[in-house]
């Protein structure tokens, strides 16, 4: 008997399968589907333990690259999730959405932690600032997954836009913004401040998702005086909070491809350190660009979803 897709995952999956196609009917299991015995050619077994890798060497090579690539751009300024989820539904339209889903996370998480590892070893950032609000995202974005079904998107993509929109503006006018670190010392109202960032950021990766990183870059500058390259080393803190509240939902549930997962989880770090050390070397001048490159590219990508969905 074939599994189903759970109504708040394919809620949350619309925006990419809309455009990359639904698959085969083994888009009906919310595990990694195998040839079996559902009468359509396909059985639902956890993670990827029935998946013929051996079958699919151009589809993990291409996803090796992309998975590259996604570190590479997350590292240096947040999005990695634009590059390497579409290119998962591109190439395994044949599984469920759930499983790529998961199988996004489980390959970021490990690039986010490496290029985190790496800004802490460079970059001074107010940790205690960061970490209340890593705390505060990582119970939030669990939260934020529970509720997928009860929000409807429709009604999500309309206000993201316009918040995209305002920030590249006040970006683009404000010359200056993120440009120098204006250190200060940090009191109670700061602290709150972070504890309300990181939950509204949290609730809104668990919920939502695009952008996550390109918002927490903005307050991080707007709200605590950091630059772009500080604000962007405080982000990956947090970004890996909320992707590992995201694994606790998806690696019990068994919506992982391990064989895939795995290899690209190993081109993902490798991306994380040429991202970073490419940040590192460009400085916030550089970060700067990419971050507005970054938001012109989210935009689109909304803008296209509100109109199409």
């Amino acid at each position: 008997m074939a599994c189903s897709t759970s109504g708040a995952i394919r809620s949350r999956s619309e925006g990419f399968t809309g455009v990359f196609g639904r698959g085969s009917t083994a888009a009906h299991c919310t595990r990694a589907p195998v040839p079996g015995r559902d009468g359509r050619g396909y059985a639902c077994r956890p993670f990827s333990s029935g998946v013929r890798v051996d079958l699919l060497v151009p589809e993990l090579a291409w996803l090796v690259c992309i998975a590259f690539m996604a570190g590479l751009v997350d590292a240096a300024v947040g999005g990695g999730g634009l590059v390497q989820l579409p290119g998962l539904f591109t190439a395994l339209p044949q599984h469920a959405p759930a499983a790529l889903l998961g199988t996004n996370k489980f390959s970021a998480v490990f690039g986010t932690m490496a290029a985190g590892w790496r800004y802490a070893r460079n970059v001074r950032f107010p940790w205690a600032l960061v970490l209340v609000a890593a705390a505060t995202a990582f119970m939030f974005a669990f939260l934020g997954a529970t509720a997928v079904s009860l929000l409807p998107r429709d009604a999500v993509r309309p206000l993201i836009l316009g918040l995209l929109i305002a920030m590249l503006v006040y970006t683009v006018l404000k010359k200056d913004f993120g440009a120098l670190h204006r250190p200060r010392v940090l009191g109670h109202r700061d602290l709150a401040l972070a504890l309300v960032m990181g939950a509204a950021i949290g609730f809104y990766d668990g919920l939502f998702g695009p952008g996550t990183g390109s918002f927490l870059i903005f307050l991080f500058i707007r709200f605590f005086g950091l630059d772009f390259l500080r604000a962007s080393a405080a982000s990956k803190i947090v970004n890996i909070a909320t992707n590992l509240a995201a694994l606790s939902f998806f690696v019990p549930a068994g919506h992982v491809l391990l064989a895939f997962a795995v290899p690209m989880a190993v081109a993902n770090v490798a991306g994380a350190y040429a991202g970073t050390r490419l940040a590192l070397r460009g400085g916030t001048p550089l970060i700067r660009r990419l971050f507005l490159v970054l938001v012109v590219v989210l935009i689109a990508r909304m803008g296209w979803d509100t109109v199409a969905g």
